[in-house]
């Protein structure tokens, strides 16, 4: 997690975004100091539920509004592999700071073996925004992906063949019949449920992408279109260190679902964990998935010798 020195809203990010208003709302108080309150609460909820938060800091020159959503540029595998990504708006691109992965290494004594730089498909105008843009099914070793100028094909293949993955490309679109920017407000893939917005996928895509996530033996969970604009697909599912599974999602996401809807996520994991995130939700355009850089790096065998210096 990056905590934010300079959150607002972003103007570069609003064409695309349509989670985030088009113009500057007004509202009350410090915004910034509301999203820093609201990203304190949501580490400290982690933490009690026994995940282990590594929590960056932003710097407050230059400002970066979506520091606060670190999933956009970076991922970190299994492997070992790092990756960087593409990003639409130029403002956000400082966001990728190695010092902040340099940082996350030394605290974490993760291992990192390789890094992969996607970042080069930005001179060619095309995007690829982190796990905001591919959902990963790890397991299966499928990526899935809704088309939309922040997400582009050609980078999701190279992605692919890199990691060796195999990508699903849909399209997907909100309310207002415009490409839904992110997968990850789409959808969400735990180790036992899968969450998705069903009506916002293109119908001639939507009945083999189902029978797809149903495939791979998990429960499939559908929202509604209000539910995903609330951000209950922008969920994620971490483990803790004892090895529960812990599903994080906001107070808004989780007030939005039915009652027998949550009744059945509660099912497929040990805890879920709420917060509220209204000020980051309202001008950001993103929730707590977005706020979430999920580490599966290996550790070093110092890390394994002396768990306890975590």
């Amino acid at each position: 997690m990056v905590r934010p020195a300079s959150f607002g809203w972003n103007p570069q990010t609003g064409v695309s975004n349509h989670f985030q208003p088009p113009r500057p709302p007004a509202v009350a108080g410090d915004p910034g100091a509301r999203a820093i309150a609201e990203f304190d609460g949501l580490a400290a909820a982690l933490v009690q539920a026994g995940v282990e938060v590594h929590a960056l800091a932003d710097l407050p020159e230059p400002a970066r509004p979506d520091a606060v959503f670190p999933n956009n540029w970076v991922s970190l595998h299994a492997d070992g592999t790092v990756v960087l990504y593409p990003m639409l708006a130029p403002n956000r691109r400082g966001e990728r700071r190695l010092e902040l992965l340099q940082e996350l290494e030394r605290r974490g004594r993760f291992v990192v073996t390789r890094l992969l730089d996607l970042t080069h498909h930005e001179l060619q105008g095309r995007f690829l925004e982190g796990t905001g843009s591919v959902v990963f099914d790890h397991a299966a070793r499928v990526a899935y992906a809704c088309l939309s100028p922040r997400t582009d094909v050609e980078v999701l293949g190279e992605l692919c063949d890199e990691l060796g993955y195999q990508g699903v490309a849909f399209h997907a679109a909100g309310p207002d019949g415009t490409p839904v920017y992110h997968t990850n407000v789409v959808l969400s893939i735990g180790s036992r449920c899968t969450v998705i917005c069903a009506d916002a996928v293109a119908e001639p895509e939507r009945g083999a992408l189902l029978e797809r996530l149903a495939a791979s033996g998990r429960c499939v969970e559908t929202i509604g279109v209000a539910q995903m604009m609330n951000f209950a697909g922008n969920a994620l599912e971490l483990r803790s260190r004892a090895g529960a599974s812990v599903l994080a999602m906001s107070q808004r996401a989780f007030a939005s679902l039915a009652p027998a809807s949550r009744e059945r996520l509660a099912a497929c994991v040990d805890r879920i964990v709420t917060a509220p995130v209204t000020t980051i939700e309202d001008l950001g355009g993103g929730s707590v998935r977005c706020m979430l850089a999920e580490v599966f790096l290996p550790r070093s065998a110092a890390a394994a010798q002396f768990p306890e210096d975590r």
